[in-house]
């Protein structure tokens, strides 16, 4: 992998806009993401986390802003330096496994020998050996879409985009992507994923950025935001009447496992709520200011997001899968 350190900035949006005819599927984004660190694009289904990825490797053009790569705009030679893996999942059906990857290792710039030994070893670590000879029309789509980051990231790139990576995963598979993700960061990739799944979100990324209805509405580093989240979520655990938990100070009441969140409004005094109790005559067995996960820091800022048909998480669906 060609390197050029880990200080500077991967990718850079000034004030991007796109739209299709009407709608605006990216509104004035300004981002900056750093070199070496993993980043998470968050945000429900349809709030343009793909086509901002899109635009970032030149697939659309925006229709405002200034978009870099790399160093520079987007493009095919800057793109010989990305490993990009698109929210479409796709194989050549007719292609045999191996060659398929081969295939893939040499457009982008490998020789045949060092295709042929990268694939084997890749293949070998996913447990798909012994598909090496089958036509990936005969591989379920949880395997075809490890042979798809496979080709990802076969060229060991400079820089990684993964739109929705874990969708369509099992629970193993998801957990083995996450290790290979932290390996490539180790070793200085930048990688930027977008996902609404956000227990995955919580344990890779070190930088996030929330979007809905095509804006940004926060773009933090993780540690940094939810130790400042922190003031405006309260556990509580109790026995008794529940009355007392409505009043100004609370936005939201959620059940995480055994005990109740509590939202708070910006400046709200907690100790209010524990004194509501207390004259309620209430049990209280536990009343914490806590850390808030992501999805909850989310609704703070942008509200509860609207979700159509199954619910798998809190944000819903995932990617189709196509093959061409």
């Amino acid at each position: 992998m060609s390197s050029s350190g880990l200080n500077g900035t991967a990718i850079k949006l000034d004030g991007v806009t796109k739209r299709f005819g009407t709608h605006t599927a990216v509104s004035s984004l300004d981002l900056e993401i750093p070199k070496g660190t993993i980043y998470g694009l968050l945000g429900p289904n349809g709030s343009g986390k793909t086509t901002t990825l899109r635009i970032m490797m030149g697939i659309l053009l925006p229709d405002a802003g200034k978009v870099e790569v790399l160093g520079g705009p987007p493009g095919v030679r800057r793109n010989a330096r990305v490993g990009y893996l698109p929210e479409e999942r796709g194989v050549y059906r007719k292609m045999k496994v191996r060659d398929l990857l081969v295939f893939l290792g040499e457009i982008r710039g490998l020789g045949r020998s060092e295709a042929l030994r990268r694939t084997m070893e890749w293949l070998d670590r996913l447990d798909l050996t012994e598909w090496a000879d089958k036509r990936t029309q005969a591989l379920s789509k949880g395997m075809q879409q490890k042979v798809q980051f496979i080709g990802t990231v076969l060229h060991d790139p400079e820089l990684l985009i993964l739109d929705e990576p874990f969708t369509g995963l099992d629970p193993i598979n998801q957990e083995v992507l996450e290790g290979i993700v932290r390996e490539f960061q180790a070793r200085g990739t930048t990688i930027l994923f977008s996902t609404h799944l956000m227990d995955h979100a919580e344990r890779l990324c070190e930088r996030v950025c929330l979007i809905s209805k095509a804006r940004k509405v926060l773009d933090a580093d993780l540690k940094e935001l939810k130790k400042r989240e922190r003031k405006g979520l309260v556990a509580v655990e109790f026995e008794g009447d529940d009355g007392w938990l409505r009043g100004p100070e609370v936005t939201g009441v959620q059940r995480v496992e055994e005990a109740i969140h509590l939202s708070l409004r910006e400046g709200a005094d907690h100790q209010a709520i524990l004194r509501r109790g207390v004259a309620a005559g209430v049990r209280i067995d536990r009343f914490d200011l806590v850390e808030p996960r992501l999805h909850e820091i989310f609704v703070r800022y942008a509200g509860e997001p609207e979700v159509e048909g199954p619910v798998e998480t809190p944000w819903g669906g995932g990617g189709g899968e196509v093959a061409p």
